[in-house]
């Protein structure tokens, strides 16, 4: 259980995930936050991991830091997003193990199960398939951060603990052109073609896929709560337990920004896994759910978009 004095460390703490934690710990009265950026501290160097750990001394661990991207920057930057991934993990896991972290919350993704695995997919289908081609080293590394929290368990007694989150979206999501996730790229695709006037937006693939969302505060309120109230070894799925189609969501995300041209879907490019829906009866068993509609949090995001003025080029 985390209390208010303990020295928090956040890794990742200007990513999506990672500052959602951040504001979740500072609602909750949380104070003695630590976090670097990459400038300031390199995670993929082992030295200047073990130097910040044996300085700082955190008693709790959010390994939220990782290089992350769509389909099209994980299957170009394949050998990076295998590298530093794994880097990362290790790094961190190991520092915490030297140092005595009490407890470390270690975040994998739901590109880890295999690409043909039964909808919807439960924690126990991990390594029973062929991974997604075009994300496949970045699902090896998340493996391996979450083998290696397995085994610091069950060598050192570690308590390590690894979650799965869903899709995620919200505040301080990655809009960049090439190598954002659906949900962001559908925000900025469809931002611009509102402000250019523009009469249709393509999208890559059919639209039929399937996906879940999880606004990425819902997703830190999980982590919190694991971290105070869950301690074994197995994965936890952590999402909303439905699903919608690349369409569906197509047509949620047009309304919400006001475009009004036409949709085109383009066949030639990818679809991707078919459908990822995360089996989260675990979770909601151990007493938490999400609260934001995914209309509620594309609100929100959008808004977040707007206000940050991610896009200065199209003002």
């Amino acid at each position: 259980m985390m209390n208010l004095a303990d020295k928090i460390y956040i890794a990742g703490h200007n990513g999506l995930v990672g500052s959602a934690i951040v504001r979740a710990l500072e609602q909750k009265g949380f104070t003695n936050l630590l976090y670097r950026t990459s400038k300031e501290l390199d995670l993929r160097n082992q030295a200047a991991v073990d130097n910040f750990f044996t300085n700082e001394k955190p008693n709790f661990v959010f390994l939220a830091a990782g290089k992350v991207g769509g389909i099209v920057a994980n299957n170009t930057y394949r050998a990076d997003f295998l590298y530093d991934n794994l880097l990362i993990a290790a790094n961190i896991i190991h520092a915490s193990h030297k140092n005595n972290v009490n407890k470390l919350l270690f975040l994998g993704s739901s590109c880890i199960y295999p690409k043909m695995a039964p909808q919807p997919i439960k924690e126990e289908y991990l390594l029973t398939g062929a991974l997604e081609n075009t994300n496949e080293p970045y699902a090896i590394a998340k493996i391996a951060g979450i083998k290696l929290c397995e085994n610091y368990r069950e060598q050192y007694g570690a308590n390590y603990i690894s979650v799965m989150p869903t899709n995620l979206y919200g505040i301080n999501d990655n809009y960049h052109p090439q190598n954002s996730h659906v949900l962001p790229a559908l925000i900025r695709r469809f931002h611009e073609a509102k402000i250019s006037d523009l009469k249709e937006v393509t999208i890559w693939g059919s639209g039929n896929p399937r996906r879940e969302f999880l606004y990425a505060d819902d997703l830190a309120e999980a982590c919190l709560f694991l971290m105070n109230n869950y301690n074994e070894k197995e994965i936890v799925n952590i999402g909303c337990g439905e699903d919608i189609s690349i369409k569906e969501l197509a047509e949620i995300v047009k309304e919400v920004i006001g475009y009004k041209g036409n949709l085109k879907f383009d066949i030639t490019k990818p679809d991707g896994t078919p459908r990822k829906l995360l089996d989260v009866s675990k979770i909601h068993t151990l007493g938490w759910h999400h609260t934001t509609t995914l209309r509620d949090g594309l609100k929100k995001a959008y808004q977040n978009f707007l206000t940050k003025q991610l896009l200065p080029s199209l003002v």
